[in-house]
């Protein structure tokens, strides 16, 4: 399961989008795989088959919390900007304007649906397959293809809306 330990995460906190739902929902998959470790030997891609247990704990947790309907207090809410300490050269001009964009782009990304906003995460900025998208989240590549190509004009319109096309 090593190998697959960095995509795994990645995928959780694209999934959930806070650090600490990411790291709880990577636990929950390492204690889930754990105990189905004889079947994991047996499958021929067990990154795929991770990723789409992986999803199935996020969604079932989702709709758990739907349920609860509580109100969260956003991590940002809470230890300030987390992309502050990101890594670029030492120009502060360059550095604010790279966190100006990320920002727009992390708001057009929250006002697209979940469908849109998982697939475009997963597809352009993780780098799955198609093929690997589908089996993760149970959908056609057909339909994959025009949520991702819906997704892309959504945010085409948001990012252009507002003054900021990358």
């Amino acid at each position: 399961m090593r190998p697959h330990f960095d995509r795994l995460y990645r995928l959780a906190w694209r999934l959930s989008g806070q650090k600490a739902e990411a790291e709880d929902l990577f636990q929950e998959l390492l204690i889930k795989a754990f105990g189905k470790l004889d079947d994991l030997v047996n499958i021929d891609e067990p990154g795929s088959w991770l990723c789409r247990v992986m999803y199935n704990l996020f969604i079932d947790e989702r709709r758990r919390f739907a349920r609860r309907r509580m109100h969260t207090v956003e991590e940002s809410e809470l230890a300030g900007d987390g992309l502050a300490g990101l890594p670029g050269p030492d120009d502060p001009a360059w550095d604010q304007e790279r966190l100006e964009r990320m920002r727009r782009l992390d708001l057009a990304l929250s006002q697209l649906s979940d469908e849109h906003r998982l697939i475009v995460l997963l597809h352009d900025t993780e780098g799955y397959k198609m093929t690997e998208i589908q089996e993760l989240i149970g959908v056609p590549v057909g339909t994959i293809k025009s949520r991702l190509h819906r997704a892309r004009i959504r945010l085409r319109e948001i990012l252009t809306a507002d003054g900021t096309f990358f």
